[in-house]
């Protein structure tokens, strides 16, 4: 069976010569689980979902057809140019796909170079787009580049706290751990699916383009649910490819067994979609309150195990949301074809078992790349079409510009879905079984850095409140 093979980590791994006796001892010891049962409820909420991915998938290709048919043929506005509206934002989006495919190789190659080129690069791209829209948009457009230059200032602290960080360290050494030997064919998936979600953007640009042309009361709505289900549609894509590869992943570090991704991949198209497209509901929902908590928490001056100790409103809602929805649980998705719900349960449960673990996963930097790339990508296509549609019809530089960074940023997404199913596998790998000696020392050596870093924390904390205390008493 084909093996890829990228840069060897300098952790202890299992050989292929050792591969062998490994495998039998730990089959012996540690059985393999076997699925478990569904619910009923379980097993129509995956139907349904299954049924409603493909129906939106129908729908929305007619759709589109009409809506291209609609603007473009069988109306004629004068004021709308096909030419000068089309050839930039379709430029953009394939150059989205050059560049989601170009960082691959480029992470391939040097991890860390490429890594810490995306966290100083992306504040300065979005800052750009931000003061592009400040210098040159009318009405409320300026409002928005003003919003996209507070997010580019978030995007540069949270870069140079992480950068300089130990934090960054780790995450080194974890993916360089986790795609030390990347599963057969995972590239070739890689590749494909960025190709076709290039494709697939492409065709739903058309009917954006068809329902912009009419300019009806009706054609915000129009956009509105196109671009929505182009979203979703990406979600899923992404989150299959994450489902099969964190399989393959698990399977290597947990019974150091090879597995192609490509048969995990239609095991998952076959059986898992359901739960796929549940999760990809669930996570963004639940990723964006949870961080938003957890914001507030550490802006107050807590921390995460602070909010993990506390039965507050804000901190008990994320403590539990997180039992519910969490990308970990694609992995027991894949490997156990369990329901998203109890995945990401059991998942998150195994995470708690182990003291420490939990903060370590919700500290991991692997989706800040995945997400600062993709914005990278976002920001770099918006840019391109942007500046295109401003020098041949101003009119729609910011419509172009909009369309193309959700665009790119999906195609990013879709495009660096093999790294987190990489890392996620071998998280939830070595959560069951931390002992095992296909694990080296980077995750307990964290683990005990955390505790030191935490102890220093509170020490920095009392020190003022006791100053505080004691110059009370003495007036």
């Amino acid at each position: 069976m084909e093996i890829e093979q990228t840069v060897t980590p300098s952790a202890t791994q299992p050989t292929a010569v050792q591969s062998s006796a490994v495998q039998s001892s730990v089959l012996q010891q540690q059985p393999p689980q076997q699925p478990q049962p569904q619910t009923l409820t379980g097993r129509f909420c995956r139907c349904l979902f299954t049924a409603i991915f493909y129906l939106q998938l129908i729908l929305i290709s007619l759709f589109v057809v009409f809506l291209t048919l609609r603007g473009l043929v069988f109306t004629e506005s004068p004021n709308f140019h096909p030419k000068k509206w089309y050839t930039p934002l379709l430029s953009s989006v394939a150059l989205s796909g050059v560049l989601s495919l170009a960082w691959q190789c480029f992470f391939v190659c040097n991890k860390v170079a490429t890594v810490k080129a995306t966290f100083f690069l992306t504040p300065l791209l979005t800052f750009s787009v931000g003061m592009f829209l400040i210098a040159y948009g009318a009405a409320v457009v300026p409002g928005i580049g003003l919003l996209i230059l507070i997010f580019s200032f978030a995007q540069a602290l949270y870069a140079w706290f992480h950068v300089l960080g130990s934090r960054s360290e780790f995450a080194f050494k974890i993916m360089a751990i986790a795609t030390g030997i990347i599963p057969a064919r995972t590239r070739a998936i890689a590749v494909v699916s960025a190709i076709l979600s290039v494709f697939y953007s492409g065709f739903m640009v058309a009917g954006i383009g068809g329902a912009t042309a009419t300019r009806t009361g009706l054609d915000i709505l129009f956009i509105s649910i196109v671009v929505i289900s182009l979203a979703w549609t990406m979600q899923v894509l992404k989150n299959v490819q994450v489902v099969a590869i964190s399989k393959a992943t698990y399977v290597y570090f947990k019974h150091v067994e090879f597995m192609n991704a490509c048969d995990a991949l239609r095991a998952a198209m076959r059986n898992k979609l359901g739960s796929v497209c549940i999760g990809s509901t669930l996570v963004p929902v639940f990723v964006f309150i949870r961080g938003t908590i957890r914001t507030i928490n550490m802006a107050d001056g807590g921390s995460d195990r602070t909010m993990y100790a506390s039965n507050e409103d804000c901190s008990w809602i994320a403590n539990h949301m997180i039992l519910y929805g969490n990308r970990y649980g694609f992995v027991h998705v894949g490997v156990h074809n369990k329901s998203f719900v109890q995945a990401s349960s059991d998942t998150w449960k195994a995470f708690r078992a182990t003291v420490g673990l939990e903060e370590l996963i919700d500290s991991d930097l692997t989706s800040s790349i995945c997400y600062l790339s993709a914005i990278a990508i976002g920001a770099i296509s918006a840019l391109t079409a942007g500046i295109w549609a401003f020098l041949t019809h101003k009119d729609y530089f910011f419509q172009l510009t909009l369309y193309a960074f959700i665009i790119g940023y999906f195609v990013g997404r879709v495009a660096s879905a093999w790294l987190q199913g990489c890392v996620l596998g071998y998280y939830v790998a070595y959560s069951e079984d931390p002992q095992s000696d296909n694990f080296d020392d980077t995750i307990r050596q964290r683990i005990q850095r955390q505790d030191i870093e935490e102890a220093q924390r509170e020490d920095s904390y009392r020190v003022p409140e006791e100053e505080e205390e004691v110059a009370n008493l003495n007036t």
